[in-house]
């Protein structure tokens, strides 16, 4: 792999959202040991090298602040990752490097929604979907023509007032990715016959 400024700047964007998402696991996993250590009646370091066995409160509001942390460090993962992949692309194509795949032939509507899908900002709550991230909702008829093509999937969300969570499928990373930096068609333009200058003659009509 070549190195100009655009892949520099995609390494360097990988490293970050790795650190991030292995911070991220380390806290879950010590709130997980805070949670096992409090249940078994088990000491552990409470911090200044102080040992005690955790009460339930205290287990309580450590395992609160771990998942808090957790929820900030990932917040920007997913619309990162997406902006990540769209600089790849773009410089790739730029060199000449095409995906082998072909984005598919989408509405602008149903573009807009997988994008956002990606982005990590699509849940659903009573049937209705809705963009977590500019407060505004989308067409569950969307959501279903995007699934009828095996572009995303849903998942059972915890949230308070969450229902579901909505991912890309396997083939919805592929063409997604495929449509980054793609050329679109120039729209047709309409032309006219250029104006006579006036007083100029008219071109004679054959008999």
């Amino acid at each position: 792999m070549y190195h100009s400024p655009v892949i520099s700047a995609v390494y360097a964007r990988i490293r970050q959202l790795a650190h991030l998402a292995y911070d991220a696991a380390d806290h879950l996993i010590e709130a997980g040991d805070v949670l096992a250590h409090a249940q078994a009646g088990l000491p552990m370091e409470l911090g200044d090298g102080f040992l005690a066995v955790p009460s339930e409160q205290d287990a309580r509001q450590e395992i609160g602040r771990r998942f808090a942390l957790v929820s900030q460090l990932t917040a920007l993962g997913a619309s990162d990752a997406v902006v990540t992949a769209e600089q790849y692309v773009a410089e790739r194509r730029h060199y000449g490097y095409l995906p082998a795949h072909q984005p598919p032939t989408l509405s602008r509507t149903q573009s807009r929604t997988l994008l956002a899908v990606a982005r990590g900002e699509v849940t659903i709550s009573n049937g209705r979907p809705w963009n977590r991230r500019e407060c505004d909702n989308f067409s569950i008829s969307t959501i279903r023509a995007l699934e009828s093509r095996d572009l995303i999937t849903r998942e059972d969300c915890q949230l308070w007032l969450v229902d579901e969570r909505v991912h890309l499928s396997p083939a919805g990373r592929r063409d997604l990715s495929a449509s980054f930096a793609y050329p679109r068609p120039a729209a047709p333009t309409t032309t006219r016959p250029a104006l006579r200058p006036s007083g100029a003659p008219k071109p004679a009509r054959s008999r």
